[in-house]
């Protein structure tokens, strides 16, 4: 009897345990729904919806140069899956595992519907390089500290790659429709998303691996250079398998480890969120649940707009704005101004994240967030606040990275370039950059708001540390 194998953040052939799966059991519907509550939801994004079906696109084209089609269906997926199981008369559903609390409730809905129906529902890995469950301290415990997770997760033996079917016998069903976002009533994407599918996923990584991924540890936090893999939207997709990544960094002709690492970074994410959801709606430390957080629209829409006065953190916000990128150096460093210098909520930087971001994922979104914010697990300590012209100096010493983003500061010299309200009248003339009217003047200063921050910190960390406080 035929079988259903139903994408998710799994749109690759190479390396797809369930593919395999679904194939070995007879012939093969490849099915992808679109789910509401996905696409419109709390984290609805036109850039990352419009790569979604970019890569749609791709992955069904190259289904179809394998024999098969990808059958495209709206709805909820405990209606629509079961619904369509039953129409090509499939006795299997095969899925790969995901691991956020919508997706866990999602699947748990469709089983049971499928149960009900008599079809059987499998979930394979895939997603991830180690399954949540697996990765242990010597008591059995899940792990919330990332060196002691790093350490077990790299001595877990890895499952051989799997090699793309070069042949899918396919169950035979109307392929249905691949939207565009005004279909799905949603607004444009940015116009610099990164080529979307496999194929252009694949090819990201062979040029990282065939040379920068040795540079790694010395660029990777260079705003300035094109240091980094790129790959961060492909792994959110599952364009390419995690796993496989993994394999052949370690197989480069150099020491990978510490991009093997910022892999196992993303795990950790995932796991933390397998284990305890709650933090999608509360910090995982409880002693920073009370922070008063400070109430102030036009402080976070000046940060969104990237006009703070502060150029590394304005070229950051802008960049993302255009793109839907920001590096990963430049989160940390908005994240921190907006948590610490700003005192604002992370959960407000944590939605305008996924809104823009095209790699916007739950696990790791909120992860990053609450890291930055100090509230998070093995999170920064509270009284690290990044000073954003020290960064600046140190991450985009030519302020390459800023003219680009900022070209109201293309002309200011060097010397006043990462804090340009220190430029002397005549010096702003001559670069045609007058602090408050071309250029914003600084929204706040970096050393009263680290002094009010620690000051506030320290209070919910001694409420909490009170009797009347546990």
């Amino acid at each position: 009897m035929p079988g259903v194998l139903w994408f998710r953040r799994d749109l690759r052939l190479h390396d797809h345990p369930a593919l395999h799966a679904a194939i070995e059991a007879g012939p093969v519907a490849p099915l992808f729904v679109l789910d509401q509550p996905l696409l419109r939801g709390r984290w609805s994004s036109s850039n990352r919806t419009a790569f979604l079906l970019a890569s749609l696109r791709e992955l069904d084209a190259a289904l179809s140069e394998r024999g098969a089609r990808l059958h495209v269906r709206f709805g909820r997926p405990a209606d629509v899956v079961p619904r369509f199981a039953a129409e090509i008369g499939a006795s299997d559903v095969f899925v790969s595992r995901d691991y956020s609390p919508y997706a866990r409730r999602r699947d748990a809905a469709v089983a049971r519907a499928l149960e009900a129906a008599g079809i059987r529902f499998h979930a394979r890995r895939g997603t991830l390089v180690h399954e949540p469950e697996d990765v242990r301290g010597a008591a059995g415990q899940p792990l919330s500290v990332f060196t002691p997770f790093f350490r077990a997760w790299s001595a877990l033996p890895l499952r051989a790659v799997l090699p793309a079917p070069g042949r899918i016998p396919c169950a035979a069903a109307e392929p249905g429709h691949i939207p565009g976002l005004s279909d799905l009533g949603l607004p444009p994407a940015v116009d610099a998303l990164p080529p979307a599918g496999e194929a252009a996923a694949r090819g990201r990584l062979e040029r990282f691996l065939a040379g920068p991924v040795c540079a790694y540890a010395a660029t990777r936090d260079r705003l300035d250079l094109a240091g980094t893999s790129r790959i961060s939207q492909d792994l959110h997709l599952g364009l390419l398998s995690p796993l496989e990544v993994v394999t052949r960094a370690r197989a480069a002709p150099c020491d990978a480890g510490k991009f093997i690492a910022e892999v196992a970074w993303r795990e950790f994410y995932h796991h933390i969120l397998w284990h305890h959801p709650r933090v999608l709606r509360e910090p995982f430390q409880p002693a920073f649940a009370a922070i008063p957080w400070r109430d102030a629209p036009a402080d976070f829409e000046a940060w969104a707009a990237g006009r703070t006065g502060y150029p590394i953190v304005d070229a950051a916000m802008r960049e993302l704005l255009a793109t839907g990128y920001m590096h990963n150096r430049a989160r940390m460093i908005v994240a921190s101004f907006l948590t610490k210098d700003l005192l604002l909520d992370w959960r407000l930087g944590e939605a305008h994240f996924m809104r823009h971001l095209v790699d916007g994922d739950v696990a790791n979104n909120d992860g990053g967030w609450q890291w930055a914010a100090s509230v998070g697990t093995d999170a920064q300590p509270y009284f690290r606040i990044f000073n954003p012209v020290a960064q600046s100096k140190k991450f985009d010493p030519e302020g390459a990275f800023i003219r680009r983003w900022l070209p109201e500061l293309r002309r200011v010299p060097d010397r006043y370039l990462h804090e340009p309200w220190t430029m002397p009248a005549d010096v702003q003339h001559a670069a045609g950059c007058i602090i408050g009217r071309d250029y914003p003047a600084p929204i706040i200063d970096h050393h009263a708001a680290r002094a009010r921050a620690l000051a506030v910190f320290e209070a919910a960390r001694r409420a909490a540390s009170s009797p009347a406080g546990r």
